[in-house]
């Protein structure tokens, strides 16, 4: 998940999911934010612009009602009964917020100046959290993904828990972005979340101590039976680099096999997870921008192509989503992996982050991710090849049958058999 920032006048696309002190953003889903080419049809709203109390705002729109705005504004300044103490800067900020929030999509947001600096800070990779991707599952404020050895996952976080509550608040009708900044704090600060897990009766809580995260998000290793694993936590802006560096060890020592792990991951940039599935695919698309039934653009090999006679089993789980899920339907559409574990988030719609001026920004989703194939992310998610769940005795045990099943299918595939 390169900045995403304006270049040159166009903006940058970008996807994930909102992202709680980790990243993303998202994961974040965020999620999460992912970089690609400009937008045309992005550039072509900004353009759409009305002068309005001395400003300009994206309207232009004949349903815009300019003295209805008018009206509700002085009625506010005028009449409400703490008048004295109304910020106009907070007005019209929370009046962009409703604007777009009514869209409906979750992950089409209005950020603040002070809202965008952490979600920037959030690509970058270092802030003050809990070490968890959040996202709307079912109308749900849910765990996409903890982060390992992240004080969210320390105190017993699980991707697929959904948040009743945070700090004795109800978290019913909130958006992402708001329980975001609810969970968010300073480092050694604490906040509750109210947990409801999936095959318990009751819902508990968890206090969790806030941290600094710091995220290297390439971890690799070479075991003793000559099987690489390569652990991807988020495709955030150091990810390419190492990711590059651990192919180059890879295509230099030849092993027996490659386990690519996207559990919990959040997903991040577009750009890196298409070199990313390039690595064992040579040519064709990658992955599908779809904006209307007319109008799609494939996203095709960057031609590299190093791991492509490697037998490679690939991870996925709940916690999977946005790029990790464009590198799991690939290679899974070009049979060039077995995918093995669980359903990924689907988290496949793609986000425009448009600066707005003074701080602020709109990020707004213009078209779905579709695998090379044509399946929606969005819609259906990845389905591994071969499901294998983790049960909580696993946990308790430290048991990982999903990494067992990936070790056994790289072992069955040496000897020749499946």
């Amino acid at each position: 998940m390169v900045k995403i920032q304006p270049h040159n006048n166009s903006f940058w696309k970008f996807f994930g999911v909102a992202v709680l002190g980790v990243f993303s953003l998202f994961c974040a889903f965020t999620a999460g934010a992912y970089m690609s080419k400009s937008s045309a049809a992005i550039s072509s709203l900004a353009q759409k612009q009305v002068e309005y109390f001395g400003g300009q705002v994206l309207a232009n729109n004949p349903e815009f009602n300019e003295i209805l705005y008018q009206t509700v504004w002085s009625a506010l300044k005028q009449s409400f009964v703490d008048k004295d103490q109304l910020d106009d800067q907070k007005l019209f900020y929370g009046s962009l917020k409703g604007l777009v929030a009514a869209s409906g999509d979750p992950y089409t947001v209005f950020m603040d100046p002070e809202e965008n600096k952490e979600f920037q800070d959030d690509l970058a990779g270092t802030f003050e959290g809990i070490g968890a991707e959040i996202g709307l599952k079912d109308e749900i404020i849910t765990i996409i993904s903890p982060l390992d050895d992240m004080p969210a996952a320390q105190a017993g976080i699980r991707a697929g828990d959904q948040i009743y509550a945070i700090n004795g608040t109800s978290t019913a009708g909130i958006s992402v972005d708001e329980a975001v900044r609810q969970i968010r704090g300073p480092k050694d600060t604490q906040v509750k979340l109210t947990i409801y897990r999936s095959g318990e009766n009751n819902t508990k809580d968890y206090t969790i101590t806030r941290s600094v995260i710091v995220i290297k998000s390439v971890k690799t290793e070479r075991r003793d039976d000559g099987v690489y694993v390569i652990k991807i936590s988020a495709f955030n802006n150091d990810t390419a680099e190492l990711f590059n560096q651990a192919v180059n060890e890879i295509a230099n020592n030849k092993p027996k096999g490659l386990i690519l792990d996207l559990r919990n991951n959040p997903g991040g940039y577009l750009d890196t997870a298409v070199d990313m599935a390039s690595e064992w695919v040579k040519t064709g698309p990658m992955v599908i921008e779809k904006f209307s039934e007319e109008k799609q653009n494939k996203y095709l090999s960057t031609g590299s192509g190093r791991l492509e006679d490697i037998p490679t089993a690939v991870l996925i789980n709940g916690g999977s989503a946005s790029a990790s899920e464009i590198v799991a339907g690939a290679l899974q559409d070009y049979k060039k992996a077995l995918i093995i574990g669980e359903k990924s988030f689907g988290k496949g719609s793609v986000q425009s982050l448009i600066d707005l001026g003074g701080g602020s920004s709109l990020k707004i989703t213009i078209a779905k991710w579709l695998t090379p194939l044509g399946r929606s992310i969005n819609d259906e998610g990845i389905k591994p090849d071969r499901e294998v769940k983790i049960t909580a005795e696993d946990i308790e045990k430290d048991k990982d049958p999903q990494f067992q099943a990936a070790l056994d299918y790289l072992q069955n595939k040496k000897s020749g058999t499946n």
